[in-house]
């Protein structure tokens, strides 16, 4: 059995699909039959992954900037005129330091160093994007009865140590808490998928770290065809880590193991206000 096994072929829009995590997804998604639109900003990366899978039928290449409005509603419209549904969201796309002033690459930037079209784009990159494409996307998997948003954040640490990816992504968490508790009901589910740790990509830069030691991106290959199989209906509302996923372990059994609830809401015992919220209202329990 695979980890995609117990699966209906479906329509899947990842972003920033040219990239390390994202063609990975890709390369998996397709192998399991699934029609995949991928977004990326860098159109010539998009085309040389449609060549390298032999410009397959069931891959659509989407060239945008999701920064801007029009183009997070072109690429949901580009995605159905294609394939006729669109059934799933892989929220992959994301800048990180790289995009920050290069004098800044290599360390923290200070408060008063932060440019506000910089502050701005990672915004509206990393978080206004997802929220326009899952709005855009919503109509067509409240029409097929069946729906997959998956948001990739990042580690706790980043969220708490690197601006502005970090505190981007920490609002992309959070989003991702309320969408699984609106949707879930709905028979949509949402989740958030992250590498673990740093992973060697392009992404990454040198930080130090010896790029063997890193976790390979191959590692997102195994949940993300599992989240998108019809044997995770009902999951929702979890945060799985993809380097804790056990070697050839497929089903809801292994995604437990490699999971726990979006964000971090231990955190609510710090209140003196209201309670800290229960399983359903932290997006339901993992089955």
């Amino acid at each position: 059995m695979v980890a995609g096994a117990g699966r209906s072929s479906r329509t899947v829009l990842v972003t920033g699909a040219a990239g390390g995590l994202g063609s990975i997804m890709v390369r998996a998604l397709l192998s399991d039959g699934h029609r995949v639109a991928g977004a990326d900003a860098d159109d010539a990366a998009l085309g040389a992954l449609s060549e390298s899978l032999g410009r397959p039928p069931g891959l659509l290449a989407i060239a945008c900037d999701l920064a801007a409005p029009a183009a997070c509603r072109e690429a949901v419209q580009a995605t159905v005129a294609a394939f006729g549904s669109l059934h799933a969201v892989i929220n992959n796309a994301g800048i990180g330091s790289r995009s920050v002033p290069a004098a800044r690459v290599q360390s923290q930037p200070a408060l008063d160093e932060i440019p506000c079209d910089v502050w701005d784009r990672f915004f509206a990159i990393n978080t206004r994007a997802p929220m326009l494409l899952c709005q855009e996307a919503l109509p067509f998997m409240r029409a097929a009865q069946w729906g997959r948003i998956v948001n990739v954040t990042t580690s706790f640490r980043s969220m708490l140590n690197a601006l502005p990816y970090g505190a981007s992504k920490a609002a992309l968490e959070c989003m991702s808490a309320v969408w699984a508790r609106e949707l879930g009901q709905l028979g949509i589910g949402v989740n958030v998928l992250v590498p673990g740790g740093p992973t060697d990509t392009a992404f990454v830069p040198d930080i130090g770290m010896a790029r063997s030691s890193m976790l390979r991106p191959e590692i997102m290959a195994a949940p993300i065809r599992w989240l998108l199989s019809d044997s995770s209906d009902g999951f929702h509302g979890r945060r799985i880590t993809a380097a804790r996923w056990p070697d050839g372990g497929v089903g809801v059994e292994a995604a437990v193991v490699a999971s726990r609830p979006i964000g971090w809401p231990e955190l609510a015992g710090d209140a003196v206000w209201g309670h800290a919220p229960t399983a359903a209202e932290n997006g339901g329990a993992s089955t």
